[in-house]
């Protein structure tokens, strides 16, 4: 028998938000009945980008309604910013941890976020919501970028650890040998970006600068130009670079997103990994 903590206990006994909303301006649907865990998530959001309300319909096990329970309380009140950055492991951290059997349901909680999100942007779930591609366990319908995307999020290292979080190939096994070798590759990626980042040398200030113009004028800027975006680089201050998006980016909905995952993403891949990137408007 798993050992629950009492904050799990009470919101799997007393659950907080069950329900719909019916004016949900954000709406999503992760898992399946079949496969034993279904989550449907309803967001009220409003001009502001403020999460106003938050409700939420599920079928599973105690441990999926508490985690469903704990992430609708933890993202009222909190901008669709402040919300997308919880993961998986705030959702165990908020209700005193989860058996490592039921990681699987603080996964569901936070994918069933970020399909919520990405739905109230009105994007297409495949844009920014990485749990497509090839389907490695038939079972429960896990995909191979869902299971990398837990991998790297979690530092999972066993096969056990990838069925306590997805629940891939904890049916029938076949998937095993695939699990297997994502998590061969994965750890190679790893062992060779360690290796590189050891090799590392620091930079002078005029080699970073040097860096950071390169990285923006051949790498960011082209990436943005194919949408009728552009940016602008305003200032470099050690670490601190200080970017204006323009063209189309400038009242997109997403540019905070365009920022954290493009500009600051790739600044930090091809530049130096503590890079912070501030837009100037």
């Amino acid at each position: 028998m798993w050992d629950y903590t009492d904050k799990v206990k009470q919101l799997y006994m007393n659950p907080k938000n069950v329900g719909k909303i019916d004016n949900a301006n954000a709406v999503s649907e992760v898992g399946s009945i079949v496969c034993g865990d279904a989550l449907k998530l309803y967001l009220s959001i409003d001009e502001d980008h403020v999460i106003r309300d938050a409700k939420f319909e599920t079928f599973g096990c105690g441990s999926a309604i508490a985690s469903s329970s704990a992430l609708t309380e933890m993202i009222i009140g909190k901008t669709v910013e402040e919300a997308q950055k919880i993961t998986n492991k705030d959702i165990a951290e908020y209700l005193g941890g989860l058996p490592e059997e039921k990681m699987h349901c603080s996964v569901m909680g936070n994918e069933a976020l970020e399909k919520a999100i990405a739905n109230w942007r009105g994007e297409k779930i495949t844009d920014h919501v990485d749990n497509e591609g090839e389907i490695i366990c038939h079972c429960f319908g896990v995909t191979e970028n869902l299971i990398r995307n837990v991998i790297r999020e979690n530092n999972l290292k066993t096969v056990e650890d990838v069925t306590n979080y997805t629940k891939a190939g904890g049916a029938c096994g076949s998937c095993i040998p695939k699990i297997e070798d994502i998590l061969h590759e994965m750890a190679g990626e790893v062992r060779e970006a360690e290796i590189a980042k050891a090799a590392r040398k620091p930079l002078t200030n005029i080699k970073r600068m040097q860096l950071v113009e390169e990285t923006i004028a051949n790498v960011i800027r082209p990436m943005l130009q194919k949408d009728g975006g552009d940016i602008e680089l305003i200032d470099i201050d050690n670490k601190n670079v200080h970017v204006g998006l323009r063209g189309h980016c400038v009242n997109c909905m997403v540019s905070d997103v365009t920022l954290k995952n493009l500009v600051e993403a790739k600044l930090r891949e091809f530049v130096e990994e503590d890079i912070v990137v501030h837009e100037v408007k």
